[in-house]
């Protein structure tokens, strides 16, 4: 049998049930059980939970997998699966069993209903009247395993998080360890498998309050030490109810798929809930360093999308630009845009990520760059492109057309030329030239982006703008 062995070593666990996407909301508890074994250079476990059988999925499993990665959770130990391990349930309830403190149950579903219902007319607890405990039944087809639980008392559970939060033993009933088809239920498999694997620290979200002192009476049953328990807050949409699709989207894929980098969704799930002093930006080295339970905080998060928008454009800019290349390139391909030129690209980002707040955005904002041929939005081209501005574009033409080099420092030379022979100032040319360019009004610095888009083209694009405003002087 698995030893049951505990050390100073952390070990913490993230075990998700594969049958759909990774919310955000669990997400966030499996960042704060990495981070903690992370600080103290412990251990990261992930299990799957996938014993309810028609729900669960390899694609939703392979979803999950896909989004801890993009998140940068790592694991130390697994992917272990619950479906895999009942042999070891098996074992650990026939250790129940043999030592008085689990016993076989054949209430049919309809009796326990009616036990039910009567204990509630008379104003007591709907639960198990505990018809079969001590009837020391043998295994039978359709019989349940539950626990014999204590009858009076209390269990305590001592949350890190919340403090110490009492229940009496009398209003838990003698509650199913296994089920008559021979799977384990939720409660005891969590248990054995933090048990088997020397999980010692169990940070999770409170909607498993209740379930805490239910599987501690399991731990005193199997004479076990109890994990450390925490219990994360939930986190809420804007309107204070449970963060759900009415808030905006729920899945961390989606957030990768809109843009977003995975050290601000890291940083911002982890600020949902934790704090250290006031700092809202951290790095992923900064928060391994710091995190803490400590600082966890006992009400619930409230997720801001616009908040995280914002955030999430601030570690775009702290990004080193060759940093994104390989980021930025799935929305750019998206858009039919291949890269080959990894140098024209981190010079393209450098133009960009001060003014992007999602890789999406930046890849939107970088087409004009690749485009063979520029639209210019209708308002810029009849505020610039106008009869006034012919001369200065056609004498900058002429400047472009002899240079044999086209870096910014040489093109500001040719600007100032025409700035001179025109007596124009830089502004009167240089928008005109950026719808030219760009077909808008707003872009990156003049000079790097005529640079960035390269002599050609740049010909090019003047050349149908001076085409562009001849025609609509005939």
């Amino acid at each position: 049998m698995q030893m049951e062995m505990r050390s100073d070593l952390i070990v913490t666990r993230f075990p998700p049930s594969p049958t759909g996407f990774l919310h955000v909301g669990n997400a966030r508890t499996a960042i704060f059980n990495w981070l903690y074994a992370r600080r103290m250079k412990g251990k990261f476990v992930l299990r799957i939970e996938d014993t309810d059988i028609e729900r669960s999925t390899r694609q939703a499993i392979d979803t999950i997998f896909e989004a801890l990665e993009w998140l940068g959770i790592d694991w130390d130990e697994g992917p272990y699966y619950q479906t895999k391990r009942l042999d070891i349930y098996n074992r650990y309830l026939e250790r129940l069993l043999d030592s008085g403190h689990a016993y076989y149950c054949t209430c049919s579903p309809d009796e326990i209903t009616a036990m039910r219902e009567k204990a509630m007319a008379t104003g007591g607890k709907p639960k198990y009247d505990g018809t079969c405990r001590d009837k020391e039944l043998s295994k039978t087809s359709g019989a349940v395993i539950r626990l014999k639980a204590p009858l009076s008392g209390t269990t305590v559970v001592e949350d890190v998080i919340k403090g110490s939060i009492m229940f009496q033993n009398d209003e838990l009933d003698d509650f199913i360890l296994c089920r008559s088809d021979g799977i384990p239920t939720y409660n005891f498999a969590v248990v054995i498998d933090d048990m088997t694997m020397q999980v010692n620290t169990v940070i999770r979200g409170d909607d498993h309050v209740m379930n805490t002192p239910k599987q501690i009476l399991i731990y005193k049953a199997l004479d076990c030490p109890l994990p450390v328990f925490g219990h994360v807050p939930m986190v809420l949409g804007t309107d204070k109810s449970r963060f759900s699709k009415r808030h905006g989207a729920v899945s961390v894929s989606a957030y990768r798929d809109m843009g977003y980098l995975p050290d601000a969704m890291l940083n911002y799930l982890v600020r949902l809930g934790w704090s250290h002093g006031d700092q809202e930006f951290f790095t992923r080295q900064e928060l391994i360093e710091v995190f803490d339970l400590e600082h966890i905080g006992r009400s619930a998060g409230v997720f801001d999308s616009e908040k995280l928008l914002a955030l999430n454009a601030d570690h775009i800019r702290a990004t080193p630009a060759e940093k994104l290349v390989e980021p930025l390139e799935p929305f750019l391909k998206r858009r039919g845009i291949s890269i080959e030129d990894s140098d024209l690209l981190v010079k393209i980002i450098e133009t960009l990520h001060a003014r992007s707040k999602t890789l999406d955005e930046m890849a939107e904002s970088a087409l004009f760059y690749f485009a063979d041929e520029i639209e210019y939005e209708e308002k810029a081209a009849k505020k610039f492109l106008k009869p006034a501005v012919l001369d200065a574009l056609q004498l900058l033409l002429a400047q472009f057309e002899t240079l044999q080099s086209f870096s910014e420092e040489i093109l500001e030379t040719a600007f100032k030329a025409v700035m001179d022979q025109t007596g124009l100032k830089l502004g009167k040319i240089a928008q005109p030239v950026r719808v030219a360019l760009t077909g808008k009004t707003a872009s990156p610095g003049i000079f790097e982006v005529t640079a960035i888009i390269g002599k050609d083209k740049v010909i090019s694009r003047l050349q149908k703008a001076i085409r562009y405003i001849k025609d609509r002087e005939d």
